[in-house]
């Protein structure tokens, strides 16, 4: 096979983000309208890869220092592949990727694989070549996810809190507003000396472009609001991209309540998503954080990280 490859520009925008689409593991945050929301904050480099004229990959990344990082601004990174692509072919086009780097006097590649449950079709052909190449795993976290075909049910705390949200009344309901669910969940992160990775200008702007695929649910008693949760819709996984409540609605469980209404609404897909539940680097799990996952009936898989030396 002849490998070609290409530093993205504007110019490959639509043709990039019909790849993506078509791609097997390829999610809407690869859509180059998702990417470049913050283009401000990273200096793309990112690759398409051609074989006889036709994009047969594309590689979202950026320049951080003497590094290239598959995606800096994004929860995975990872090569995103056409349907028809082999694995020997794989193999070729890592060799090529790491060949053009170099020559740029890039040092290391640091790649971020997209875990199994998001991809549209089998393709880890990935994980093969980051072996045969010698990448070194230096980060894993753990993430909990529900598998929809087989659920575990919720812990007893956990029903009985769904109950009494029940007996209350309290209504679960799609906004597409986020102005009043914002300052809820900034006040709650602000505690922990954080705030939400997207400002409500920013997520008000990429829910205008993919307003199927993100989603804003939540929880009120008589318009007082309790709860929230953002996600994200990546098809065959959604995601709990923002979770947070109010003292009354942690009191009472509303978080649990829009969960287990969810988990109802999307019941036809294959899992849910609550993302990690890991610190430095993946070295400090937060247990009570994770057992609140895991008493909703979620269970672990693995987030990697690779080094691939140049």
């Amino acid at each position: 096979m002849s490998v070609e490859i290409k530093k993205y520009t504007q110019e490959y925008f639509n043709d990039w983000n019909r790849f993506v689409e078509e791609s097997k593991n390829g999610l809407f945050f690869f859509d180059r309208n998702f990417m470049e929301y913050h283009s401000d904050r990273f200096t793309d480099h990112s690759l398409l890869i051609f074989n006889n004229n036709k994009i047969i990959a594309v590689f979202p990344a950026n320049e951080s220092g003497n590094e290239i990082v598959s995606h800096g601004g994004l929860t995975f990174g990872s090569l995103i592949l056409s349907h028809y692509v082999k694995a020997s072919e794989v193999l070729e086009i890592f060799n090529e990727i790491k060949k053009y780097y170099k020559a740029f006097s890039f040092n290391e590649i640091i790649y971020k694989a997209v875990p199994h449950i998001f991809h549209k079709y089998p393709s880890e052909e990935d994980l093969y070549a980051l072996f045969r190449t010698e990448a070194v795993l230096f980060r894993r976290d753990i993430s909990s996810v529900i598998d929809l075909a087989n659920p575990i049910r919720f812990s007893e705390t956990k029903r009985q809190l769904v109950r009494k949200c029940e007996e209350k009344s309290i209504i679960v309901a799609e906004n597409e507003n986020f102005e009043e669910y914002w300052a809820l969940l900034s006040s709650v992160l602000q505690k922990f000396d954080a705030k939400p990775v997207h400002t409500v200008e920013e997520i008000r702007m990429l829910k205008g472009k993919f307003p199927d695929n993100i989603k804003l649910f939540e929880a009120k008693i008589e318009n007082n609001l309790l709860a929230g949760i953002v996600l994200f819709d990546f098809g065959n996984v959604v995601h709990t991209q923002y979770m947070a409540a109010s003292q009354e609605g942690r009191k009472l469980g509303a978080l649990d309540f829009i969960n287990h209404t969810l988990l109802q609404k999307f019941s036809d897909r294959k899992y849910y998503s609550f993302g990690i539940s890991t610190e430095k680097q993946g070295q400090f799990l937060n247990e009570g954080l994770i057992q609140q996952k895991e008493n909703m009936g979620a269970r672990g898989i693995a987030l990697d990280f690779y080094s691939i030396k140049l």
